[in-house]
């Protein structure tokens, strides 16, 4: 593997790590339609100890705004109706039998806004950091043209790979944001 080869390669899992960052913040972000993430992780204390709803049962999307859950013991029906009404996540939870139904509220214009821009601006803070990664990497290029560790010629190859990465990278980036937004608006 030659020292080009090598720093693209460094620069391209560097910045793999920011994109599956941003995409992991994103996820985190509430939009208008329910996931079974939202609830999966809660934590419900019955039967003298912490189980998550996961563990008491199965969770499933109802569109457009629903979650169900269905528990297999009648039992834990109300300790997770309180779990998921103390969580604050803007669901209303409802039963019927093993079955609780948890309708997720609409998002507010204004709070919809607010998420909008705070999308917009964790996808900058990403090519921000990026953008520091790529211009490094050039650097190193750079010094190892002039200590003639590599030719001109493999300086000149190895930036326009680097390019054409940056370039794909923030084609994904934009794709997640763009998808975000999407969510948002609906």
């Amino acid at each position: 593997m030659t020292l080009t080869e090598q720093l693209v390669g460094d620069l391209e899992s560097s910045v793999q790590g920011i994109v599956a960052r941003l995409k992991a913040d994103l996820g985190g972000i509430r939009g208008n339609r329910p996931s079974p993430e939202m609830l999966q992780d809660l934590r419900v204390s019955i039967y003298d100890q912490s189980l998550t709803i996961r563990e008491l049962g199965s969770l499933a999307v109802v569109p457009p705004r629903m979650l169900q859950v269905m528990l297999w013991d009648k039992e834990a029906v109300l300790p997770v109706m309180k779990a998921i009404e103390a969580a604050h996540l803007g669901l209303t939870a409802s039963n019927d039998g093993n079955t609780i139904r948890a309708t997720l509220s609409a998002l507010g214009a204004e709070r919809r806004e607010e998420l909008m821009k705070l999308v917009k601006k964790m996808a900058e803070v990403s090519r921000i950091q990026i953008r520091g990664k790529r211009e490094e990497t050039i650097k190193r290029l750079k010094d190892a043209e002039n200590r003639k560790e590599i030719t001109e010629d493999d300086s000149f190859k190895g930036k326009e790979k680097i390019q054409k990465l940056i370039d794909k990278i923030n084609g994904e980036i934009d794709a997640l944001v763009d998808s975000k937004l999407i969510e948002l608006g609906e």
